[in-house]
């Protein structure tokens, strides 16, 4: 597998788990301690660092630092617009569109050459 598609994959994956564990506690914990819902988020982000780790150390062999990390804001993006909408049941918004305008100018100029 390809080193760019084997980083987007496990980035995606990483992505979802530190969504769920920086937001969903919003939605499913809101009686509970916020040490509880700390906790569970920490058990959840570890799932997401075994994936992110391997990701980031397989994406810098073929990309740059600074690629690296606009590929996985632009992940980043991609993932919270569903959960935001689907999972929390925000509203849709047009700043979301404009937010992924300004990351396609960010990957442009990260992966241009010059």
């Amino acid at each position: 597998m390809h080193p760019i598609v084997a980083t987007i994959g496990l980035l995606t994956l990483s992505n979802i788990f530190m969504t769920f564990a920086w937001y969903a506690h919003l939605k499913n914990l809101q009686d509970r301690a916020w040490i509880v819902a700390a906790l569970l988020s920490w058990g959840i982000a570890l799932f997401e660092y075994l994936l992110q780790v391997p990701a980031n150390r397989i994406g810098y062999t073929t990309l740059s630092l600074p690629q690296l990390k606009i590929i996985q804001e632009v992940i980043a993006l991609t993932v919270f617009i569903p959960f935001a909408l689907l999972y929390m049941e925000q509203p849709i918004k047009l700043d979301f569109v404009w937010a992924g305008l300004c990351l396609i100018g960010a990957v442009y100029f990260m992966f241009r050459a010059g």
